[in-house]
């Protein structure tokens, strides 16, 4: 039987996780990122890859998983926030290529 701190675990983890995607899908579809914070997102980053890294040395999983998923999201935000936006268009099309920029 899965106990209480497990479920709560799971959730908190499926959240953080889920948190982000409707972000980067809104980006990839509209190729916008005004009002998005570079210096927030880089520190999102910053703090994701300090609890991966935690994770990591202290060898659990449950860490690890959403953290590095989580890393890789605030990751592609921030680089669809910084990048030119014809290279940001570009790969919002390779991406969801049915949309035109």
């Amino acid at each position: 039987m899965i106990d209480a701190v497990t479920v709560i675990g799971t959730l908190a983890a499926v959240a953080s996780v889920t948190s982000f995607l409707p972000q980067a899908w809104k980006i990839i579809r509209t190729r916008d990122v005004e009002g998005l914070s570079p210096y927030m997102y880089a520190l999102t980053v910053s703090a994701f890859a300090l609890w991966l890294t935690f994770g990591v040395l202290k060898n659990e999983w449950a860490l690890m998983v959403p953290n590095a998923l989580c890393l890789v999201a605030a990751t592609f935000i921030l680089m669809m926030i910084v990048l030119p936006k014809p290279n940001r268009d570009q790969v919002a099309d390779v991406l969801d290529p049915a949309v035109e920029s």
